[in-house]
């Protein structure tokens, strides 16, 4: 177990700011951000939470903009687990653990080239996609944003009307922004609605309902994909993607896709 002497040589203790319940299940919160704390859109922290044993560590990945003076999170409520336990009770003015170091490799300037960009969610997994659309760098580099996101239930689809707002309007005054698309899937619930997929994200590229629901062709060529949420999922694609040509991205190597796991 860490001593607090330890923790506070790891981690800083910051102040929630805000919480907001989009389910009984789904929530956003904000927390203060610690003095010289850097990341790139894309990335997560490591969140701590204290409970009779200890020190509850979780991953969770940043919804802010780096520019942005505060950090937000977004998470889904584990019944019974550790830190989910905890997270419930918070309450804006408490303290939470943020480590002083932020991870993760699925940032967008891992793509050397292409012209579209694939950003495929399931889930929570949206939230490192929200923190790229609130960054300009994705909205200059490449022509074409596909965002797609893929839940259970239609109450989970959080973030909708800010993404809708940027699909209509890109949010930043560049000489040439890239176009965003919104493409929802459901896999538990009739979709009854037109504009809403049905079925999980590999079965919708393989069926092309995905590609034509996006507007763009998945190519080797021309596209860049990034995939966060579900490892089964993720896996799934893998499959799928190295099937159609397409390579992960490695540190020597330029590739199509590159992936964020941390279940």
């Amino acid at each position: 177990m860490l001593t607090d002497q330890k923790i506070a040589e790891k981690a800083s203790t910051e102040k929630v700011l805000h919480l907001h319940w989009w389910s009984d299940k789904l929530l956003s919160f904000t927390t203060t951000r610690p003095p010289g704390y850097s990341f790139v859109a894309g990335q997560y922290a490591r969140l701590g939470v204290r409970d009779a044993s200890g020190v509850v560590w979780r991953a969770y990945s940043m919804i802010s903009a780096p520019a942005q003076d505060f950090l937000e999170f977004y998470g889904v409520l584990v019944p019974g687990g550790l830190f989910t336990t905890q997270l419930k009770s918070l309450h804006a003015g408490d303290g939470i653990l943020i480590e002083k170091q932020s991870y993760g490799f699925m940032t967008p300037d891992r793509f050397s080239d292409g012209e579209d960009l694939w950003m495929l969610a399931t889930g929570t997994g949206i939230g490192p996609y929200i923190s790229m659309l609130r960054d300009p760098y994705v909205w200059g580099k490449f022509r074409n944003l596909i965002l797609v996101h893929c839940v259970r239930h239609r109450n989970e689809f959080a973030y909708h009307d800010e993404l809708a707002g940027y699909a209509r309007t890109p949010p930043f005054a560049l000489p040439s922004p890239a176009r965003l698309k919104l493409v929802r899937a459901l896999t538990r619930e009739a979709t009854g609605d037109p504009n809403l997929l049905q079925g999980r994200i590999t079965s919708l590229l393989e069926s092309g309902a995905l590609e034509q629901a996006a507007g763009q062709p998945l190519h080797e060529r021309t596209s860049r994909i990034m995939m966060c949420g579900n490892p089964e999922m993720i896996e799934d694609m893998r499959a799928l993607l190295h099937r159609r040509g397409l390579r992960p991205v490695r540190r020597a190597l330029p590739g199509h896709f590159v992936t964020e796991n941390y279940w």
